[in-house]
């Protein structure tokens, strides 16, 4: 009896053993993916505010980000789409005007701050607030954003909450007793930490009168185009829509059955990845906020590289509709293994020594569209079938043409065990000889 259980606890070890060294790597792979997502920029010089047209007759829509940044597509689709309609004073406010990280490494620079936005509007109340979501949602950090968030829909102001900005809503207490949906990977879990909420599932929005919530990331397109519908009409709407290449208005998209785990690839990029590609985003002058989001937002939700906002000159940068962005370093000094040009951008020299420019946008249709079938080709079409599905990217319109599946980084897992498996054997075989 002794003898068999000390057999089983050396088995038992030398299983250990051998699950150990893949397990620990993906664990602290996965962990540096998701801190890099959300990591804030240097240290850099705030610009002045730029000219920020104000028309009273117009209402005003404003997207807010908390202190640690928020989801690169749930802050920029929105703003376009409400800034291409030119029926509503559009802006993005902080509690203040410090850059904030968007995920990926694009800082934004926040039109105004809490009390600028209160001075524009002379005391006023605007009358849209957009809430992404944020890193640190029921956080102590984000406090400002919440108690801000409870002012504004005290005093009446219509809400929408695009993915797992409904998180945020949450966790001010403002959906308590009112139905709401989110990101299909968190619904179990929000439905642990705010029961009070109605948590409904199968929905792109929901639509509770003056609080909007939406699910997974680009399903805020189809719950700010139904707002816009509410507040501007339908015409407007279908014509926003038009502007962004988003064929879906008005019709039903299909929408993902909530999950407790990602599909298996996202783990395997995440957790075996342990060199994943540095890929340079260049942030030209101009460029439409959803376009500059969708490279962003493809590349990080596959969670097989690291992307990095750069200009040809390091400096501030203005979008299509007046954003302005803080690059994190100059095209020339970055050490990049590849880089990219999202829109309409052409003729950008190869850096000396760098990568030569990939124009991800070098073909019609709607920007996501055309950047997932791109890391389908770069990639593998496992990881943008994942990346389409974390985006909520109908995908009836998307080319999936490449790799089937990530090999590289599943051969790393496995080599490991077959490695440790062989170390146990040769133990085994030295063991006995021993005796």
């Amino acid at each position: 009896m002794r003898t068999l259980l000390r057999r089983s606890a050396f088995v038992l070890a030398a299983v250990l053993a051998v699950l150990l060294v893949p397990g620990v790597g993906a664990t602290v792979s996965a962990l540096a993916t998701f801190r890099a997502l959300n990591a804030p920029g240097p240290q850099r010089a705030v610009p002045a505010t730029p000219p920020l047209p104000h028309d009273p007759a117009k209402p005003t829509a404003v997207v807010v980000v908390g202190n640690a940044g928020a989801v690169v597509s749930d802050t920029l689709a929105p703003y376009e789409i409400l800034a291409a309609t030119g029926r509503f004073n559009v802006y993005t406010v902080a509690p203040d005007r410090a850059p904030k990280p968007l995920t990926g490494g694009l800082d934004l620079v926040p039109d105004l701050s809490f009390a600028d936005l209160t001075a524009r509007l002379g005391g006023a109340a605007p009358d849209l607030v957009v809430v992404p979501a944020m890193p640190d949602t029921g956080e102590a950090t984000n406090e400002p954003v919440t108690t801000w968030l409870r002012g504004q829909a005290a005093r009446g102001t219509q809400l929408l909450s695009v993915c797992n900005g409904a998180g945020v809503l949450a966790s001010a207490g403002l959906l308590d007793g009112r139905p709401a949906t989110a990101h299909w990977l968190k619904l179990e879990t929000y439905a642990s930490d705010y029961p009070a909420v109605q948590w409904q599932r199968g929905k792109r929005y929901v639509d509770d009168g003056n609080v909007v919530t939406t699910a997974g990331i680009l399903s805020g397109i189809d719950g700010t185009l139904h707002l816009v519908e509410r507040m501007a009409g339908a015409g407007v709407a279908a014509d926003a829509a038009k502007a962004i290449g988003w064929r879906h208005y008005g019709t039903p998209v299909p929408v993902t059955t909530p999950a407790a785990m990602p599909d298996a690839v996202a783990i395997v990029n995440a957790g075996f990845r342990w060199n994943p590609a540095e890929i340079g985003v260049l942030v030209p002058d101009g460029v439409g906020e959803i376009e500059l989001a969708s490279v962003f937002d493809t590349q990080g939700q596959s969670l097989s590289s690291r992307t990095l906002a750069v200009s040809a000159d390091g400096g501030a940068v203005r979008s299509r509709h007046g954003l302005t962005f803080l690059p994190r370093a100059k095209l020339a000094d970055a050490d990049l293994d590849r880089l990219l040009v999202p829109g309409a951008t052409r003729g950008v020299p190869t850096p000396p020594g760098g990568p030569a420019p990939e124009y991800v946008h070098d073909r019609p249709g709607f920007a996501y569209d055309v950047a997932v079938s791109g890391l389908a080709r770069d990639t593998d079409v496992a990881t943008a079938r994942w990346t389409a599905k974390t985006l909520e990217l109908p995908t009836g319109d998307v080319v999936f043409d490449g790799p089937a599946w990530p090999w590289w980084p599943t051969a790393v897992p496995v080599g490991l065990v077959l490695l440790g498996v062989a170390g146990v054997v040769l133990m085994v075989r030295r063991r006995r000889r021993m005796n």
